[in-house]
């Protein structure tokens, strides 16, 4: 797999769109602001943001960890001036039996441009697994197809 096609699947994750409504104290509410978060920190390209939001234990594809998605953003970030995602569907739930992991399944349109019109553009079906750490929702695990 090349590293182009790994710095969009990164990306990907990162990338849904959720209308989460709710109280503050509502862990489903909390993991929408979360996913949310997370699109709003890639579309505004902000590396450091992102990082903040994966867990320690991070893992892409059970194999890639935080320093693959620190370089590959950088990367894809320095590539283009415009990232945008849309999230062509996308559901969000918390376990039942284990209350601190939440699952983010979507389909997503993930499009990079020098200017206006995207020069790159790429569907994907992400699966992202949230741990709540110290009242945080953070992506521990990211994977797609």
């Amino acid at each position: 797999m090349s590293m182009r096609h790994l710095s969009w699947s990164l990306l990907i994750a990162l990338p849904l769109l959720l209308a989460g409504c709710g109280g503050r104290d509502d862990p489903q509410a909390k993991l929408e602001a979360a996913v949310q978060q997370l699109q709003d920190n890639i579309e505004a390209k902000s590396t450091g943001a992102v990082m903040e939001q994966l867990h320690g234990d991070f893992l892409a594809r059970q194999e890639l960890d935080r320093e693959w998605a620190k370089r590959t953003m950088t990367l894809l970030f320095l590539r283009h001036k415009n990232v945008k995602v849309l999230a062509l569907g996308k559901n969000s739930w918390i376990d039942s039996a284990i209350g601190s992991k939440g699952y983010t399944e979507a389909q997503v349109g993930l499009s990079g441009a020098e200017g206006l019109i995207p020069d790159s553009a790429r569907h994907y079906s992400v699966k992202l697994e949230w741990w709540l750490d110290g009242g945080e929702w953070k992506l521990a695990r990211l994977d797609w197809e």
